[in-house]
């Protein structure tokens, strides 16, 4: 009996989330460690198909640069970087339409179906929703640097994400874009998920990170900050607490907080059902970070 009641706490806790984020769309970053584990994944899967179940409009924009590496390899290939980014030749960009507008769009899509949800695919393959033109990047001396067809996104086509998200279908989109005159492009998957979120105006944006979120001390997890606003972000930069990779991963939330994004979350993306325990529940278990408003939990000393 006592097991049953804690079930329906947990349940009564859950309901004034849903109530509250109830046709609400929710964009989610999916890459990573994530991608590669597939326990994790199923996990993240199913709170996907639940948190459509009770009403909510989540939309995945996803990555895939593990398998990408590997087709790569397999195809003789050798993975070449330019300041982080994935340098695509022609040959290159072969394997990665194969692997993320193929392969693995479609294995999210198939595992939501057999989770008892229903997915579909946004990319060229389909309906093409990304827009963009070619990344110029620099070096120190400002000469630019050939990525190839590299990519980054100016233009999202919201309607038929809209479309897919009225009729309870999620959205899966894979991070490439198309120029205006046809050409494919690779894109960062970061970088697009965020362009989604701003165009849908979605009421959260879920980085799924290999770290449980922002921390106090880097290397201890339970110095973890459930709650900062933009203006704490900034601060904790300044101050050298926040550092390394989460250096750019905080500074792209607060562009997306700036673009109307109401609320960004950095959580765990192989935690066991890490999307269901930051959402719907009242302290979560990553980091949320907010436009400058009241905060939930323990937010930085001052």
């Amino acid at each position: 009996m006592f097991d049953a009641m804690q079930k329906a706490d947990i349940l009564i806790e859950g309901m004034q989330w849903i109530r509250r984020f109830r046709g609400k769309v929710t964009v989610i970053k999916l890459g990573g460690s994530a991608m590669e584990d597939a326990r994790a994944l199923a996990h993240l899967l199913l709170d996907i198909v639940y948190m459509e179940t009770v009403g909510m409009r989540p939309v995945i924009v996803h990555g895939g640069g593990a398998a990408i590496s590997r087709a790569m390899a397999e195809a003789g290939i050798a993975a070449r970087f330019v300041h982080g980014r994935r340098y695509t030749d022609d040959d290159s960009l072969e394997i990665v339409e194969e692997v993320l507008a193929g392969k693995v769009n479609q294995r999210l899509i198939d595992e939501i179906d057999v989770l008892g949800g229903k997915a579909e695919s946004l990319c060229f393959r389909t309906k093409n929703v990304l827009f963009g033109e070619p990344l110029e990047l620099r070096d120190e001396d400002g000469t630019i640097l050939d990525l190839g067809h590299v990519g980054h996104v100016t233009r999202v086509d919201a309607e038929p994400i809209r479309e897919l998200c009225s009729q309870w279908v999620v959205p899966v989109i894979p991070s490439m874009c198309m120029t205006e005159d046809g050409r494919k492009l690779n894109v960062n998957a970061d970088t697009a998920a965020m362009a989604v979120a701003k165009a849908m105006h979605a009421e959260k944006f879920v980085f799924l990170s290999d770290v449980n979120g922002v921390r106090v001390d880097k290397d201890d997890p339970d110095s973890l900050l459930h709650s900062i606003t933009a203006d704490d972000a900034r601060r904790l930069i300044a101050d050298g607490i926040i550092v390394g990779g989460m250096i750019p991963k905080v500074q792209a939330c607060l562009d997306v907080l700036s673009e109307g994004v109401k609320k960004v979350h950095i959580i765990d993306g192989v935690l066991r059902h890490s999307l269901l325990l930051e959402i719907f529940t009242s302290k979560g278990i990553g980091t949320e970070i907010l436009p400058n408003l009241p905060k939930r939990g323990n937010g930085p000393i001052e």
